[in-house]
């Protein structure tokens, strides 16, 4: 039988209402006293507290979500104010959680509620790629940003049931399974070892609060916006317009209707002053070629049938890249710092833009994770960053007056995985154990 529970999970800055030198030590226990299940970490800065946090219960709920309220207040199970929030609330939501074990359907399910795999690029290869033959309850996942042979070799001795690896380690079509590729081999030893391989790559790209903004986020706080925009995944629908004598337009209407796929077919018309009526005519793509071949054997409708693709409505804050106006301008010295902080790395590369120094102001930057110069390249920015560029990329970029941070490719990307632990973990529960990868690491070293 599965239990079910609310699930919440806060990524936010909160500043701490206690007097300087406070013990802070218990503040979990009395912030979610009467909590079932409490996880996350802190780190205290003074008075502010950055906090990520998870929590599940089936009779307290502190928190609910306000669409235009910042400010939050927490109270202990005795209403004594204990927390209130400085900043805004990044991740919130509440969802039915199962206590039993779940299978790979389940996870996949979860997986996809994160990042749709519908927002991946279409040459992107996301997805289950490995499907053990028989089903079993997946209980510990590995999360990798590369499948190499040392992290598999760390996945057959955790005896994991699933590894989810960002890049996706099947790419082109196999037409044999030998021991001579690696990549062959590690197919051959996931098959055998009975280990589904999960990648979402560009999707994680794309969707609100993934690698991009991630990596934006190391910046500091600034007004983001989507460099490519995603559009939504939804049937692809066709705009049709033509004219129809006389009043007949209902009965061609009619049959229309009972083409199959016409089930969302929406139609406008205006009677112009000679009597005929302009129609505007939208269908589904599965739709069309009956109805064109209807209204082009219709003696009513005219033979001039114009047919235009209907831009699909974009999905708001999510697409490839983002581009960050800063709130705060820094100088490209301490933006350096601050991208090395943000993705734990002793050594980046930089090139300054033509006339710039390492005072120069930085306001707005473009990122993209990985190897992102065709998405960035043509945006006007003060300082770029992504994985790696090209070196005509590059001198393009500086020619601009653009500064350039390069990370290497998987660096760029690999402290997401933290992040997506944490909001995997809070959709999971302590039925999963969600492991990163001590293995995976940038092949590229500065030595």
């Amino acid at each position: 039988m599965t239990c079910y529970a609310t699930q919440y999970y806060v990524d936010c800055q909160l500043l701490l209402p206690f007097a300087r030198g406070s013990c802070i030590s218990n503040f979990p226990s009395l912030m979610f006293g009467t909590c079932r299940e409490f996880s996350g970490r802190l780190f205290h800065l003074g008075f502010n507290l950055s906090c990520s946090i998870s929590f599940r219960t089936s009779t307290f709920h502190p928190i609910t979500q306000l669409s235009s309220v910042h400010r939050l207040l927490l109270r202990s199970a005795s209403g004594v104010p204990v927390l209130k929030s400085a900043g805004v609330i990044r991740y919130l939501s509440g969802f039915p959680h199962p206590t039993a074990d779940m299978d790979l359907k389940g996870v996949l399910g979860v997986l996809e509620q994160l990042a749709p795999l519908s927002l991946a690029e279409s040459w992107d290869n996301v997805g289950l790629l490995v499907e053990p033959s028989k089903p079993r309850p997946i209980r510990t996942i590995l999360l990798t940003n590369d499948l190499t042979v040392g992290v598999m070799d760390e996945a057959v001795a955790l005896n994991c049931d699933l590894i989810v690896s960002y890049h996706p380690p099947l790419f082109r079509p196999f037409k044999r399974l030998l021991q001579k590729d690696w990549k062959q081999r590690l197919a051959v030893r996931a098959i055998e070892a009975g280990i589904a391989i999960f990648s979402p790559h560009t999707s994680w790209d794309s969707v609100e609060g993934g690698v991009n903004d991630w990596l934006v986020g190391g910046m500091g706080s600034g007004k983001v916006s989507v460099l490519s925009q995603a559009l939504s995944s939804g049937p692809q629908k066709h705009r049709l317009e033509f004219s129809c004598v006389g009043d007949e337009l209902n009965s061609l209407l009619e049959q229309l209707r009972h083409i199959e796929g016409s089930e969302n077919l929406q139609c406008s018309s205006v009677r112009n002053e000679s009597g005929e009526q302009q129609v505007n005519l939208i269908c589904n793509s599965s739709a069309l070629t009956a109805a064109v071949q209807t209204l082009l054997s219709d003696p009513h409708a005219s033979r001039s049938l114009t047919i235009t693709q209907v831009q699909q409505p974009p999905l708001l804050g999510c697409g490839q890249g983002r581009l960050s106006v800063l709130d705060e301008p820094v100088s490209v010295s301490t933006a350096v710092q601050n991208m090395k902080t943000h993705l734990g790395l002793p050594h980046l590369r930089l090139a300054l833009g033509d006339q710039q120094t390492l005072d120069s102001l930085v306001k707005t930057v473009a990122v993209c994770a990985g190897s992102g110069a065709s998405v960035i390249q043509a945006v006007k920015a003060d300082l770029y960053i992504t994985g790696e560029m090209s070196h005509h990329e590059v001198l393009d970029a500086v020619s601009k007056g653009t500064s350039v941070i390069l990370s290497d490719h998987s660096n760029s990307e690999r402290g997401f995985l933290t992040v997506f632990r944490q909001r995997l973990n809070a959709r999971l529960g302590h039925t999963v154990t969600v492991t990163i990868s001590q293995k995976d690491q940038d092949p590229l070293q500065v030595v």
